[in-house]
């Protein structure tokens, strides 16, 4: 008697987890809804207004009118967001991207100018400060080394005349 209650509950299951599956899949998209913001936000507009899809005024573009109509319909057969992501990339290329792949060569292409200002930022830094070194402790040093020099000189070339006149 239990057996046949489990597998009854069993069917009821399987049957309510069909028609579930199937409201899913008949779920309509429109311009309103956050799964079609995700996926519109992922795309620059190409008319030059510089927003992405989403953003984008349809009343003085006609191209992000056909193109939210073109990501409605492909949402509505059922297509993902990755999915839309690399169709309109293999037509349009990284162009039509608002923010560029984390792979790859656009990565090294968006990190490796810091990267570069980074290294040259630290390197004229060092520079300069062992220049202001070089000049802070050279030039006085010099120059007093060279009153000094001068002065024993002065010293002992008077001292070689007296010891001369002593002896001469």
């Amino acid at each position: 008697m239990k057996n046949k209650l489990y597998i009854g509950l069993l069917i009821i299951a399987f049957i309510f987890q069909g028609s579930f599956l199937r409201v899913e899949a008949a779920k309509q998209f429109d311009y309103k809804s956050p799964e079609f913001k995700a996926v519109a936000q992922q795309f620059a507009c190409t008319c030059g207004c510089g927003q992405d899809h989403y953003e984008c005024d349809p009343n003085t573009c006609n191209l992000t009118t056909e193109f939210k109509a073109d990501l409605v319909d492909m949402m509505n057969k059922g297509w993902d967001k990755d999915k839309i992501r690399a169709y309109y990339v293999n037509i349009y290329g990284e162009e039509i991207l608002t923010s560029p792949e984390k792979s790859g060569f656009s990565l090294t292409a968006w990190v490796l100018p810091f990267v570069v200002l980074g290294v040259a930022g630290i390197a004229v830094f060092f520079i300069i400060r062992k220049w202001v070194k070089k000049k802070g402790t050279d030039e006085p040093v010099a120059e007093y080394q060279n009153t000094e020099d001068e002065v024993e000189g002065e010293i002992l070339s008077s001292m070689i005349d007296e010891e001369r006149k002593k002896y001469l």
